[in-house]
């Protein structure tokens, strides 16, 4: 039998770890004597040929892995030229698998990385090279992997936004006064990941909360009404808000930002906007957090449904080339939602690649600065259960490749 070989892509999460040990442990079970090898940074390590065997890791070694968060075998933002007008990195990636026997490529990543699986796939496939498996395990915070009920990491940044969303409620809540708090939270076009902080929401009543996703475009004039509103109810209120979501003023939007390889904009800073308006405008004592990086790595705050759910499809991503299938993504469907159930299959990667899951417009509520039950009932079960990284002295023990 012939070799495996995984890699990791695009931004990390606290489950794409997870994952990875899924993919180890799955091809190791085997027991075919077959090495499985891991690329260091994605597709690049590919490239430039940088290379270890994974297959000496002990069950130990795994579980600590499959509990720390971030890419362990490092990632990579690198987007493949079109093959018909520019072949260099296919026959390069072609010459490393033949150097290493390698008849199984696992990439595990999001939108982007499952947009690189599609084009070895039709790549491998157009030029009639038939022993050599390519297939996608999802991951991706955001949520918005197209075929899937819903992706790795997403879970586990969720119940850390609701938990963070919990604590800082306790916050706002200290002053006799006006206090506004603005929680920008991580999403370009979709908003599933500031949806969370209405699970918060729906657990401590007393502190209202204002909730803007990105699919929705939000008027400073309706900011400051929706604000009135709700502060008729209490002084204290916490303003989710995504980081995609488009404010318009009355000099325009925003349009600033860095591109990156793929042509996404870096955006940050959403809400320092609104915190302009809060404090100059209407005198408000409020404060402006933008969660950043934090949410998307916090291995003290793991979803125990999250990382289980992350190493099956792992798993599944192994048992796909094993069966001789190639250019399909692991998935997972839902089945119910109470009792919870998923069932695990594949889906053709050309219904992923290049393509994104927005929130559904009927889960936004009437006045768009909310969800409905139907969002809840969602997002429920996807942050059920505690897991943590391990500790050593008091302080997370990651593990390190």
């Amino acid at each position: 039998m012939k070799n495996l070989i995984v890699a990791q892509s695009g931004g990390p999460t606290a489950a794409i770890n997870a994952t990875l040990s899924g993919v180890i442990k799955e091809w190791l079970s085997n027991n075919n004597g077959a090495k499985v090898y891991g690329a260091k940074f994605g597709v690049e390590g590919i490239l430039k040929e940088n290379i270890i065997d994974l297959g000496n890791l002990s069950e130990d070694e795994l579980d600590k892995l499959m509990r720390t968060p971030s890419s362990a075998l490092g990632s990579c933002r690198y987007k493949l030229a079109d093959p018909k007008k520019d072949e260099t990195d296919f026959k390069r990636v072609l010459e490393v698998f033949r150097k290493y026997d390698i008849g199984h490529f696992v990439y595990i990543g999001g939108n982007d990385s499952m947009d690189t699986v599609y084009r070895f796939s039709e790549y491998f496939n157009e030029n009639g090279i038939t022993d050599i498996t390519v297939n996608g395990a999802p991951k991706t915070i955001d949520n918005d992997l197209n075929g899937i009920d819903h992706c790795p990491g997403f879970g586990s940044t969720a119940k850390y936004i609701a938990t963070v969303c919990s604590e800082l409620a306790r916050e706002v809540r200290v002053y006799d006064k006006e206090n506004i708090l603005i929680v920008e939270i991580m999403g370009r076009n979709a908003g599933w990941l500031t949806a969370a902080a209405a699970l918060a929401a729906e657990k401590d009543e007393e502190v209202p909360y204002l909730i803007y996703l990105s699919e929705v475009k939000l008027s400073v004039d309706k900011f400051v009404a929706d604000l009135k509103e709700v502060m008729k109810r209490s002084k204290n209120v916490i303003v989710a808000l995504s980081e995609g979501t488009v404010i318009e003023t009355a000099s325009g939007t925003d349009s600033n930002g860095e591109i990156d390889a793929f042509g996404h904009k870096q955006l940050g800073g959403n809400g320092r906007i609104l915190e302009k308006v809060l404090k100059e405008e209407l005198k408000y004592k409020a404060r402006y957090i933008e969660l950043s990086l934090v949410q998307r790595c916090a291995g003290h705050c793991l979803s125990e449904t999250d990382i289980l759910e992350s190493a099956e499809l792992g798993k599944v991503a192994v048992r796909l080339g094993l069966e001789g299938k190639s250019g399909r993504m692991a998935r997972l469907t839902r089945v119910s939602d109470n009792p919870y159930k998923v069932e695990y299959s594949s889906v053709d990667i050309k219904e992923v690649a290049n393509k994104e899951k927005t929130v559904p417009s009927e889960w936004i509520n009437d006045n768009q600065n909310g969800v409905t039950e139907e969002m809840l009932r969602y997002l429920r079960p996807l942050i059920k259960g505690e897991m943590s990284c391990r500790y050593e002295d008091g302080v997370p023990e990651f593990f390190v490749i």
